[in-house]
């Protein structure tokens, strides 16, 4: 029996531990590569009797973690999956703070984990198929706030865009072969997770964004991460699906 493979990062909790729950299913694969284990996931996977591996590695480790995925992808055999999916969902907030007061080893571990991870992933994971005769697909999980700036951001807004174009750049070099694959960077709404709570926590001083986000929750106008994951996975399953390298689960 051929199945679907999914390579998800992030997996361990908020958006990311919930779309590892949904795509947990007897046709699929998934792999999911984290800073940390879930227990509960595992746990789940094991019950159900779903395939499910997880990898801990710290995905700062961008070179490193790239290799390791090169090195998983080559120990398995194509003819066991009739699609292969990359999923870049792991993300990191830096200190809220203009960026003349931004610590530097902050900033750069955010652009390692929101930017330059994905981006090697990306890499890493058309490099080892692309001998692989089926569907492949990469879907960068973006955000709004890679199309709008905000003060006090500079450094998760700045990645976000860069994901954008950098995924704009693969859709064309992908395009140009015979079974490219399809890439898309998407914006999954504003979701009811942990970096919510470190946006409303910052200090107005520091952030003058904050109170948007008080009154988001406030408002009761907060997408939950399992509706958010389904909506993703659903744009995902679109026919449609890479037609355009960027997007937005609300359009």
């Amino acid at each position: 029996m051929t199945r679907h493979l999914y390579i998800l990062t992030g997996a361990s909790r908020g958006l990311g531990l919930e779309l590892a729950k949904q795509l947990l299913s007897n046709d699929h694969v998934l792999l999911c590569i984290s800073r940390n284990t879930n227990q509960d996931l595992g746990a789940l996977a094991e019950r159900l009797g779903f395939a499910l591996e997880q990898l801990q590695f710290d995905l700062a480790n961008s070179v490193e973690v790239a290799a390791m995925l090169v090195r998983w992808l080559n120990s398995q055999s194509a003819d066991l999956f009739s699609s292969a999916t990359l999923i870049n969902n792991a993300a990191v907030v830096p200190q809220l703070v203009p960026l003349s007061q931004a610590e530097p080893s902050d900033l750069a571990h955010s652009l390692r984990v929101n930017l330059e991870t994905p981006m090697l992933l990306t890499s890493a994971f058309l490099r080892a198929t692309q001998a692989w005769q089926i569907t492949r697909k990469v879907l960068n999980i973006s955000s709004g706030l890679g199309r709008q700036a905000q003060a006090s951001q500079a450094g998760y807004c700045a990645a976000k865009a860069g994901m954008d174009h950098f995924t704009r750049c693969v859709a064309l070099d992908e395009a140009l072969k015979p079974q490219g694959a399809r890439v898309c960077s998407l914006a999954p709404g504003v979701v009811d997770t942990d970096m919510q709570v470190q946006l409303r926590s910052a200090q107005a001083s520091v952030f003058p964004g904050r109170n948007a986000y008080v009154n988001l929750k406030a408002n009761g106008q907060l997408t939950s991460p399992a509706a958010a994951a389904a909506q993703v996975l659903g744009y995902l399953a679109r026919s449609d699906f890479g037609s355009k390298p960027t997007g937005d689960v609300r359009e």
